[in-house]
Order: structure tokens, then sequence, then C-alpha cells
């Protein structure tokens, strides 16, 4: 019976092994979280091993103390990945090209931002200026 619930929590944890660290990859589940803490969604469509722009911004603001610690209060992080180099599991695959096609999405990255109800709020890409610059545009978003 142990090693089935051990199993089961791989399983149910596997979802996120592909995620940078702190960000989700499960929609509905981060939809329900913020519901829940009332916090913004950031949905960030990333083409995380290619896509030069993708990783500027995930070096420059997302992986920076200042913006995790933000997040940490404010924000439920979802990674919508498109790589070339690795493959995600066919939900994940599937969910993130089903959730591009609904959201318009066009080019990478590309930052959606939903409110606590799951309505969007705003659409953001890269900006220079670091984390406070970032979270700052969050801000006025978080108050519309």
């Amino acid at each position: 019976m142990k090693a089935l619930s051990i199993a089961t929590a791989l399983v149910l944890s596997a979802a996120s092994l592909f995620a940078k660290p702190g960000w989700s990859e499960d929609y509905a589940a981060s939809l329900a979280k913020a519901k829940a803490d009332n916090k913004l969604v950031l949905l960030d469509f990333t083409g995380s091993d290619w896509c030069g722009w993708c990783i500027k911004i995930d070096n420059e603001i997302f992986s920076k103390p200042e913006f995790q610690a933000y997040a940490k209060d404010n924000l439920e992080l979802v990674e919508l990945d498109f790589p070339r180099g690795k493959t995600l599991p066919d939900k994940v695959k599937a969910q993130n090209e089903k959730l591009a096609q609904e959201f318009g999405i066009q080019g990478f990255p590309t930052i959606i931002v939903l409110n606590s109800k799951g309505k969007p709020v705003g659409k953001l890409g890269y900006m220079p200026g670091g984390p406070e610059a970032f979270i700052a545009e969050l801000e006025k978003l978080k108050n519309k």
C-alpha cells in the first residue's frame, strides 16, 4: 500500500517536472489556487530552450529574488512551454496548445495576466528594467 502511495505521488508531481522552480504546468490547478488565495495568474507562454527573448526574461526578471518574493505573495505562476529540444508529456503539450489558441498567442514570450476569477487583465512581454519595472506593470494590472 505504501508503494502505491509513493507511486501515485510521483505521478501527480510529474506534471511539474519540466517547469522552472516555483512554476506550475497545471493551468486548472493554478487557476483554482489563485481563486482560493485571491492572486493574479501569470501565464508565461515560452520557448524555454530556443527563444532568446524568453531566456532573457527568465534570466533578467523571473529568476531574480525580487520577482520571486513578489510572486510568492501575489501570483500563481504557470509556464506554458513550447520547447524544441525536450519532449513534454502529451497532456501538458495538449493543454499548452489549447491555451495558446484560446489566448491568441502569436509569438514568444507572451505573458498573459489573469485576475483571480480567470479573466485576462493584461498582456506583457519582455521589458527592460529588471524585476522592478515588471512588478510595477503587474501592480497596475492588479489594481484594474
